[in-house]
């Protein structure tokens, strides 16, 4: 779809958005998008946590600090690589690379999660014992009227009641910093400002090596630590990187070279407490939440992050001008103090029930 508006001559927004290729594009894009989150959802919660073990907080570990890495430098790697064929070919023979290589991808994929099966007989079925404990709920309550609507409401009480609550919401406010964190608004802000591209290139590539750099961490936290006391630490590193950050940005010294890089590099190495929170809050919903609930509550989880980070797009969008960083700025450091403030409340004042699922 995309090759053939490439082809085309260019119109106007309004014909463009109701070209049939158009909606089969979003469409496409839409189920490809729901086909990712369903799978990341199943394998990162609920499938490594069938093959680490739910009683080996180590072995859990250092299971999702590899899948985040291999998440990561993929993501390295694949923006590397599309950037050099964007130099040599065309956009066209690009994005034809782009869809090979997906296509040949998917039964690589396929093979792999047979071979697994193979090689661990059982291993990825779900006992009956745990899954009878919520199995006959779920689906009576979906089965009454069968309704997307139901299964909604479903997934978001079920939530709600989670026992790690705190823990979820701490990582779903984190998804409000969209802009002491690097993306499109960080880049457009650093651009009106007349930074070096060379430096905004920097910080985005260092900014991604620390998120590998913190899968590292994370399992070293946790095995110090504790995974409770190593989700609160990553969360008041972040805190108080970032009020530093803020504070050097509210300055106005950002004109020049030196104090711009501080506030820059604050960013960078609050990344390593994002990503370490990102590890830890994951395992603690893999630990307490039951094998039979894990999906549910996993989407709904990654449902309210993009929801909480697409409400902050659209405050910016709203925003429109390049002086009202700063409030777009403390928006998200409040966000991210409010979350290291709910976690640390929680972890100080657990319920007996919190108490004998997890070690306070």
């Amino acid at each position: 779809m995309i090759i053939r508006a490439n082809a085309i001559s260019p119109a106007s927004s309004s014909s463009f958005l109701v070209q049939p290729w158009f909606v089969v594009l979003v469409i496409a894009g839409a189920i490809e998008r729901l086909c990712g989150v369903a799978t990341g959802v199943a394998i990162e919660r609920d499938w490594v946590v069938l093959l680490a073990g739910i009683n080996r907080p180590i072995a859990l570990a250092q299971a999702n600090a590899v899948l985040n890495r291999i998440d990561l430098l993929c993501e390295i790697a694949g923006a590397s690589i599309f950037g050099i064929l964007l130099s040599k070919y065309d956009p066209v023979t690009c994005l034809k690379f782009a869809a090979h290589l997906m296509i040949w991808s998917l039964p690589v994929m396929v093979g792999l999660i047979w071979l697994i099966n193979n090689n661990f007989p059982g291993v990825l079925d779900h006992s009956k014992s745990s899954q009878r404990c919520c199995k006959e709920s779920i689906e009576g309550a979906v089965a009454d009227t069968g309704t997307m609507a139901d299964t909604i409401k479903l997934g978001w009480k079920e939530y709600m009641q989670q026992p790690v609550l705190p823990a979820s919401l701490a990582y779903v406010l984190l998804y409000f910093n969209v802009v002491l964190a690097p993306g499109s608004l960080m880049t457009a802000f650093l651009t009106q400002r007349g930074v070096n591209p060379s430096i905004i290139g920097g910080f985005s590539g260092l900014c991604a090596f620390m998120g590998v750099a913190a899968t590292f961490l994370s399992t070293a936290l946790i095995r110090q630590l504790g995974i409770l006391k190593a989700g609160a630490a990553g969360l008041i590193f972040q805190a108080s990187l970032l009020s530093v950050a803020l504070a050097v940005y509210l300055s106005r010294s950002l004109s020049q070279q030196s104090p711009l890089l501080f506030f820059l590099g604050l960013i960078v190495l609050s990344r390593l407490g994002h990503m370490s929170y990102d590890v830890i809050g994951a395992q603690i919903l893999q630990t307490v939440i039951p094998p039979s609930k894990a999906n549910l509550i996993g989407i709904t989880e990654v449902s309210l992050a993009s929801l909480a980070e697409s409400l902050m797009l659209g405050v910016a969008i709203i925003a429109n001008d390049v002086s009202h960083f700063g409030v777009l700025a403390m928006l998200s450091l409040l966000s991210v103090v409010g979350a290291a403030w709910m976690f640390c409340r929680w972890l100080l004042n657990p319920t007996d029930e919190q108490r004998s699922l997890l070690s306070f």
